[in-house]
């Protein structure tokens, strides 16, 4: 297990469709950021409270001008987020700031290639069972995978 501390920041993503002559506003929740700060919780929380207090969003980046200082309301949850609300000229995007600590983390690991017999076998056998949904039964302490 490691104890190290990180600053996430998610921005409020927009984008714009349009469905039968109506103009659809869709918001999606991007994780836009990752800070890995180190093992001091004390730390990482200071980092985002800077983050929410400085944070430029790419929306927002594009479109500004050297000097430009947007609006901002930050507001901190009871849990430690950050929620912020930043405006700029007739823009304006929402980001969330969090802390979090990495309790898990493992490398990829790819199947060696299928052999020339295996796949002549898959052709002819048809694809392999779907993998099963992850679920989570209470008191079950066997392996979900």
């Amino acid at each position: 297990m490691t104890a190290d501390w990180y600053v996430l920041i998610e921005e409020d993503t927009r984008t714009t469709e349009r469905a039968d002559g109506t103009e659809l506003k869709l918001h999606r929740w991007m994780l836009a950021g990752t800070h890995r700060i180190g093992p001091d919780h004390t730390e990482a929380a200071a980092a985002a409270e800077d983050a929410a207090l400085n944070y430029l969003p790419g929306i927002l980046a594009r479109h500004a001008r050297p000097g430009d200082e947007p609006a901002r309301h930050a507001l901190l949850a009871q849990d430690g987020a950050w929620i912020v609300l930043v405006k700029q000229r007739h823009r304006e995007c929402h980001i969330r700031v969090t802390t979090a600590r990495l309790v898990h983390w493992r490398e990829e690991k790819e199947a060696p290639p299928k052999t020339l017999k295996e796949k002549f076998r898959s052709a002819i056998e048809g694809p392999l069972p779907a993998v099963k949904p992850w679920t989570w039964a209470p008191g079950d302490k066997t392996d979900q995978t």
